[in-house]
C-alpha cells in the first residue's frame, strides 16, 4: 500500500494578465513538497496570450 507523501498538486497563475484587461486567464498546475517549501511558490513560465514569459503565483 503506498503511503501518503508531502506531495501536493498547486495551481500557478500569472500575475501580469489581470492588469492587461485581455480576456482569459493562464493557468499552470504542478506539484510542490509542502514539508520543504510551505511558503508560496513563484514561477517564470510562458503566458500564450501576452505571447511573453512572465511571473505566475500559487493561488489556493
Amino acid at each position: 500500500m503506498a503511503k501518503k507523501g508531502n506531495r501536493v498538486q498547486v495551481i500557478l497563475e500569472c500575475t501580469e494578465h489581470k492588469a492587461s484587461g485581455k480576456p482569459g486567464t493562464s493557468r499552470y498546475i504542478t506539484v510542490k513538497n509542502k514539508k520543504n517549501n510551505p511558503e508560496r511558490m513563484e514561477l517564470k513560465k510562458f503566458n500564450p496570450i501576452l505571447k511573453k514569459v512572465t511571473v505566475h503565483k500559487e493561488i489556493k
